[in-house]
């Protein structure tokens, strides 16, 4: 048996993130200069090996709930213009040096306006940090393309404004708009005039669905409010059974997301912290690609999770035997699945992806 592949290899390979939160992506020593900066006292250690240690366990729950309370501290400090510049720019940056060549990054501006910040000063001001981490990039040798994701939170009651900002930016960065936060007792449906409104625009968007709440979820965000992809959507496979044969048997809604292509942009890493997944071995991302669904990697929140795009793909691979084919599939499928016009997603998988990955093939075999 051949060996996994590792992280440094993967590293050298063309990815495609979807799903990657700005605020949880975050330096542990960008956190602390930050804090230090503003004058934010909360944070639980001012070490910042310490500090990227206390992010992960907090993460370990098993708890969504718990799990979204570690933003607290990063959005705290990054409530400035100069704060988002930093932490976009560094984003960017770190993607790149990861073989990241296309990501989109979401947050949410409401989160960010403590400080007297403008939504319209938010966006443009993560906007100016991910042009800036664009060209520090480029000077390294590695090109980056970004998008932003303008996200709205499922227990406020924003979304239309947040939507109506998205769309104003569409040609400035915004690449689309997406739903974020606790799942339960806050469903998609409460913001169907913000979705109507976005379809009317023709304007891409997402929905955190399928995550910690089940199948409900996930129907309400396609056949209610009409997204593009679904934020995880991990939990498809409670619609996913056996015949007496032990053959997979898909329900209605799991073959509807099969047939129309529907993205998922699973986190295998978060979905263990968060408890939709038992471990990386139990994951259903194995199965769902073995039926071939439109199945994504992501990283969810590389500070949360200690993780980068390559160390999810190597844990992959080491649990299911992936080889490169496979981080490619992967690949292709995100790229396919970009809020991209779609000339641009194809110049990227034929210019860029493929030839990437069949360079990486050759020297590796």
């Amino acid at each position: 048996m051949n060996q996994p592949l590792t992280v440094d290899q993967i590293r050298r390979a063309p990815k495609v993130l979807l799903h990657d939160h700005l605020d949880g992506g975050l330096r542990p020593a960008t956190v602390v200069e930050l804090a230090r900066e503003t004058g934010y006292t909360g944070l639980p250690t001012y070490d910042a090996q310490e500090l990227g240690r206390w992010f992960r366990e907090a993460s370990d729950s098993g708890s969504l709930e718990r799990y979204l309370e570690t933003f607290a501290h990063t959005t705290a400090v990054m409530q400035t213009r100069d704060a988002l510049v930093r932490v976009a720019a560094e984003a960017a940056e770190d993607l790149a040096a990861d073989g990241v060549v296309y990501a989109e990054q979401r947050y949410a501006p409401e989160q960010h306006l403590e400080a007297g910040l403008t939504l319209e000063e938010v966006v443009e001001a993560v906007q100016e940090g991910l042009e800036l981490g664009r060209k520090r990039a480029a000077d390294q040798g590695r090109s980056i393309r970004t998008g932003q994701l303008v996200t709205a939170m499922r227990h406020a009651a924003r979304s239309s404004e947040i939507a109506e900002l998205a769309v104003r930016y569409r040609d400035a960065g915004v690449a689309g708009f997406d739903i974020a936060g606790a799942e339960a007792g806050n469903p998609p449906t409460r913001h169907l005039d913000a979705f109507e409104y976005l379809r009317r625009e023709n304007f891409h968007f997402t929905i955190h669905a399928g995550e910690a709440f089940g199948l409900p979820s996930i129907w309400e965000a396609l056949q209610w409010c009409g997204c593009d992809r679904l934020g995880h959507g991990v939990r498809i496979i409670d619609d996913i059974d056996t015949d007496t044969g032990g053959a997979p048997r898909l329900g209605r809604l799991a073959q509807y997301v099969r047939d129309k292509r529907v993205p998922l942009e699973m986190c295998p890493s978060s979905n263990v912290q968060t408890g939709a997944a038992e471990s990386i071995a139990d994951h259903p991302i194995r199965l769902l690609r073995d039926l071939r669904f439109r199945v994504t990697v992501n990283t969810d929140n590389r500070l949360q999770s200690g993780t980068s795009l390559s160390e999810e793909f190597a844990r992959l691979c080491e649990a299911f035997g992936y080889g490169w084919d496979d981080v490619q599939w992967f690949t292709v499928n995100a790229m396919k699945s970009a809020f991209l016009p779609f000339d641009e997603r194809l110049a990227l998988i034929n210019g860029v992806i493929k030839p990437g990955f069949a360079q990486l093939k050759w020297t590796t075999s």
